[in-house]
């Protein structure tokens, strides 16, 4: 249980993250199928728990009709449902989606307002117990639905991978939908980072150069239970949200992701959802299989840079949050207000 008389950030020092029986009693179940192997489409367990896909979108014109495509041809044999939320761009975003058949909903929001409240707009909407965020830069290969149906609980964050390629790699790859992405181009995975530079979001420095294996020296990410950290990384920063599975109900349960962060700058965003799911006693698993490409924009260098200047406020806004009580019983309130804006957006169909 949540105590509302502690911070956020003492709440995280109480909950573990040990996993291991979990994913066991799992694979007890999978008729020989591990943890981390891509699941048959026939598989049992896939069709206990119904999926919604939820991509914010601004102007990822250049990127959407693959990832579209990548979802278009997943091997899940039970349906799932795909809903895009355009925040407001100026590109052919908004047309890409309305034409292509895997989309069942597609949300224009009046103004640009940020991808957290894109993700709160098509949680409201979503129909699935487990809803999948997805950026619309982020190809996944055809088991990738069928992996985390058959995963999906209550009370776990599944937290798939993503392969970086550069704009003028899969530009000129028309097979990049029968590539298989490396796990190891995750920082999260393979972690090298400058020495000598202060690592603004621990503030620690690292004197020599690090090798880091974040995911196989956390064991899958168990050891940062109870505010573990390992170097730069603890477990809320973990919970990526270009490919990550939730349960929808305890995403209402907290109020969805803060929009503010959206507001402010770039990035947090997750990272506070994250902390907020952990604190509700929810597990943070890895799926080293579940591997994304992210396909880079053609200015990606300069939206690094843009990104970068927003960063010191969006930290500075989650380690306020962390010194507030985690929040709880939000349902009612989220849902009310994205009914009502919701009312200001385009709906189709």
């Amino acid at each position: 249980m949540i105590d509302n008389s502690v911070p956020l950030r003492e709440e995280l020092l109480r909950h573990g993250n040990n996993h291991s029986s979990s994913t066991h009693a799992w694979e007890a179940l999978a008729d020989g199928i591990g943890w981390h192997q891509p699941t048959p489409s026939d598989c049992w367990l896939a069709r206990s728990r119904t999926v919604s896909v939820v991509i914010p979108a601004h102007e990822v014109g250049y990127s959407l009709p693959t990832v579209l495509d990548a979802l278009d041809a997943q091997h899940r044999q039970d349906e799932f449902e795909v809903i895009v939320v355009d925040d407001a761009s100026a590109d052919d975003t908004a047309q890409v989606a309305a034409r292509h058949r895997v989309v069942d909903r597609l949300v224009r929001l009046p103004e640009r307002m940020g991808a957290a409240t894109a993700r709160n707009v098509g949680t409201a909407l979503a129909r699935g117990q487990t809803v999948l965020y997805l950026d619309g830069d982020m190809v996944v290969p055809p088991h990738v639905l069928t992996d985390i149906a058959a995963r999906a609980t209550d009370t776990s964050v599944l937290v798939g991978f993503r392969h970086n390629l550069r704009h003028e790699v899969h530009s000129h790859d028309a097979a990049i939908l029968a590539r298989i992405p490396n796990l190891a181009a995750d920082h999260r995975v393979v972690w090298r980072p400058p020495p000598n530079t202060t690592l603004p979001y621990s503030g620690i420095t690292l004197p020599e150069p690090l090798d880091g294996r974040p995911l196989d020296d956390t064991h899958d990410f168990i050891d940062l239970g109870y505010g573990q950290s390992y170097y730069d990384w603890d477990l809320p920063r973990m919970v990526v949200t270009a490919l990550v599975a939730v349960p929808r109900a305890a995403v209402l349960d907290v109020g969805g992701f803060d929009a503010e962060f959206g507001r402010l700058g770039w990035g947090m965003e997750d990272t506070y959802l994250g902390a907020c799911l952990i604190a509700a006693g929810l597990l943070v698993i890895p799926l080293r299989q579940v591997v994304g490409f992210h396909l880079d924009p053609p200015d990606a260098a300069e939206q690094w840079q843009h990104k970068l200047a927003g960063w010191p406020r969006t930290l500075a806004r989650y380690r306020d949050l962390l010194e507030l009580p985690a929040p709880r019983g939000r349902s009612e309130t989220f849902i009310a207000a994205m009914s009502e804006l919701l009312t200001h957006c385009e709906v189709r169909p």
